[in-house]
């Protein structure tokens, strides 16, 4: 287990009923910390006493000396709860505590008021989100990691939460999730859990119930959407016919979601009112907040009905990248929500912290699957408490590559809980597996299935491998299609690293390269580079092809066709979200031939020109011919022998054992 290296530490852990103060005896040899003013803390040693399996243990920690988490004794002390305690002393005041062996003595360490008295993080640590200092404290406003009141009061500003001063001055037990006495959470506002959540079930407005079947199938078909299953919910209108708790519904507001989008409309009510989903919808169609919405309601019921008990809910993604915006996302909604915080667990990202932050009181987990195996095994985290599981991006989450680490995370989980199933293509053979892991599943599709946005607009090119940098520079030197900044999709990371470094030389435009042997730290900076318009061009492989809002993005080039066409569909998918419209100029040649056909069956459509020499290809009319066969084949198994048919079907028989 991990245990930072001064154990001043005010961050939560879990208990069963509820969150105990830190009760831990502490005795400090040397100087003063902070006092030379750096903000780090001079050398001296702490004493611990923790309660081992057969006693009591003494232990010397030397500040200068990492500890390592396999050198831990996981029966620490008590931490306390991530709230802001009073300032009960100076910052340089320090707590002398006796020791005696048949009772303790308890004191309570004052939260440290300016960054300059907090030390700098270790290896694995938490970071401050304002100072990049040791991230002793949870802001109970936020959800983040600050190192002081200073800080606090810096991040509540730039979140827009008030001033700050409020940090300083406020009565802290205001703002307690949890009391000493076992009294109910409360959030900033003095409402209890039950007060937020107000026994909250969904019911169909009364607007919507008033409508008649007509009119219902009218919306659904002007806004395409498609469902199948027993006893649909009729879609909203507006997300204030959900009835949402007020504080969520001001957070949705905040986030700016103003009206809901199709799969909005459709899969809300129907997650809310507790149904399995299997939902496919255009990508940049808002999935994740349709998904959010019904997981946060059923973690503020889980709190009401159990306590400060482990996760409500899970969260599962393919990619580190698109956990992280998630967890962004669901940051957003439940500011304010009492114990409502989130854990994120992935990979490439330093195990300890995320340890670390399972003992407070995590509600919603958002993780890969890979590193949440890794922390079950280690027994960090229980998920038996876990109602909802989502898995997003669910045709590569049930592909060989993740369906058996799926299918053992769900054997963590209990059986009776509810499953929402998202991505933008949802071939057969993942809807079958899909729908053995769901009970009586409603089927959303909005638009047309498994095809591009229609916000996108598409362009085919045919390039000969030798010619394909001079093509690309052409894109980049054209004053009609350059846009930046621009996502260049490769298919290996040695491709991505070398045209990358083609397009500075040549082009002389601030460019980047991002791939899966990139560090974690690297391909977050990346992103939010991106994000921010610091890089005019991003090469990349398929680690920002999946789910990732990169609005700024309009326009998508693949210098490599994608290995299938449901890849195609999310990567040219990055380039128009949210009902922007955007441009996807992709390279062909007959290194893809055996894709031919499936281009032709998607992109024609849309109304695109595609090359002659695709059209043309012999490749293509062998794989049509196939086809039509198949079709052909398909069509006379599934004649019916009637009466009308009858000797036609004779006749045809009699011809055909004749040759």
């Amino acid at each position: 287990m991990f245990m930072p290296r001064a154990l001043k530490v005010k961050r939560p852990t879990d208990n069963t009923s509820q969150v105990l103060k830190k009760k831990c005896k502490v005795s400090q040899e040397g100087e003063k910390e902070g006092s030379d003013g750096t903000g780090q803390p001079p050398n001296h040693s702490l004493k611990t006493s923790t309660t081992a399996p057969y006693g009591s243990v003494e232990t010397d920690i030397n500040a200068e000396t990492q500890v390592k988490p396999d050198d831990q004794d996981t029966h620490l002390p008590t931490l306390e709860q991530g709230t802001w305690s009073p300032v009960r002393a100076p910052e340089d005041q320090q707590s002398s505590e006796s020791e005696s062996s048949t009772e303790e003595s308890e004191e309570e360490e004052p939260v440290k008021s300016f960054r300059k008295s907090q030390r700098w993080p270790e290896p694995g640590e938490p970071v401050c989100v304002m100072c990049a200092r040791f991230g002793e404290y949870i802001c109970d406003s936020t959800d983040n990691d600050v190192c002081s009141l200073e800080c606090k009061a810096s991040h509540l500003a730039k979140m827009g939460m008030g001033t700050g001063e409020d940090a300083f001055n406020r009565d802290d037990t205001e703002e307690k999730r949890t009391s000493q006495c076992g009294q109910p959470a409360v959030d900033r506002a003095g409402n209890t859990v039950e007060d937020v959540y107000k026994d909250y079930s969904y019911k169909e407005d009364a607007f919507i119930s008033g409508l008649t079947e007509e009119q219902v199938q009218r919306v659904k078909q002007e806004l395409g959407i498609v469902t199948e299953g027993r006893e649909v919910g009729r879609p909203i209108i507006e997300f204030e016919q959900c009835n949402l708790p007020s504080t969520l519904s001001a957070n949705l507001k905040k986030a700016g979601y103003e009206a809901p989008t199709p799969v909005q409309m459709q899969m809300v009510p129907v997650g809310l009112a507790g149904r399995d989903v299997i939902a496919s919808a255009d990508t940049g169609s808002g999935k994740t907040v349709a998904f959010l919405l019904p997981v946060v309601v059923c973690a503020l019921k889980r709190l009401v009905e159990g306590g400060l008990g482990g996760p409500a809910a899970l969260i599962l993604t393919p990619t580190r990248e698109l956990a992280i915006q998630i967890e962004r996302q669901t940051k957003e909604l439940v500011v304010g929500l009492p114990n409502m915080r989130t854990g994120l667990l992935v990979g490439g990202m330093p195990l300890p912290p995320q340890l670390h932050r399972l003992k407070s009181t995590i509600k919603i987990i958002i993780a890969t699957p890979g590193r949440l195996l890794e922390i079950l095994k280690q027994k960090a985290v229980q998920l038996d408490g876990v109602r909802v599981v989502v898995v997003d991006e669910a045709d590569t989450m049930l592909k060989m590559g993740f369906q058996q680490q799926i299918l053992k995370v769900l054997e963590n989980i209990p059986e009776e809980h509810q499953t929402l199933l998202t991505s933008a293509t949802i071939p057969k053979g993942t809807e079958q597996l899909a729908a053995r892991l769901t009970q009586d599943p409603v089927r959303i599709a909005i638009g047309d299935r498994n095809q591009p946005c229609a916000d996108i607009r598409q362009i085919v090119l045919w390039v000969e491998e030798p010619s394909k940098k001079k093509k690309l520079f052409e894109i980049l030197n054209d004053g009609k299609l350059y846009q930046p900044p621009v996502v260049v999709f490769v298919d290996c990371k040695l491709g991505a690293d070398l045209l990358c470094e083609a397009v500075k030389k040549i082009m002389g435009l601030n460019t980047v390269a991002i791939h899966s042997d990139k560090t974690q730290w690297e391909r977050n900076r990346i992103l939010k580079g991106l994000l921010e318009g610091d890089f005019e061009v991003v090469v990349s492989t398929g680690v920002l092809g999946r789910g990732l809002d990169l609005v700024n993005v309009k326009l998508v080039v693949n210098f490599d066709m994608p290995p299938n066409m449901d890849e195609y569909v999310h990567q040219v998918g990055r380039a128009g979200r949210l009902g922007h419209r955007g441009t996807a100029i992709t390279f062909v040649n007959n290194d893809n031939k055996r894709l031919f056909l499936e281009v032709v069956n998607r992109v024609k459509p849309t109304g695109s020109q595609l090359p002659p020499q695709l059209l043309n290809s012999p490749h293509l009319h062998e794989q049509q011919r196939r086809d039509k066969q198949k079709a052909k084949q398909r069509g006379e198994d599934d004649i019916m022998v009637t009466k009308n048919n009858l000797l036609s079907i004779i006749r045809k028989h009699n011809r055909s054992s004749k040759r």
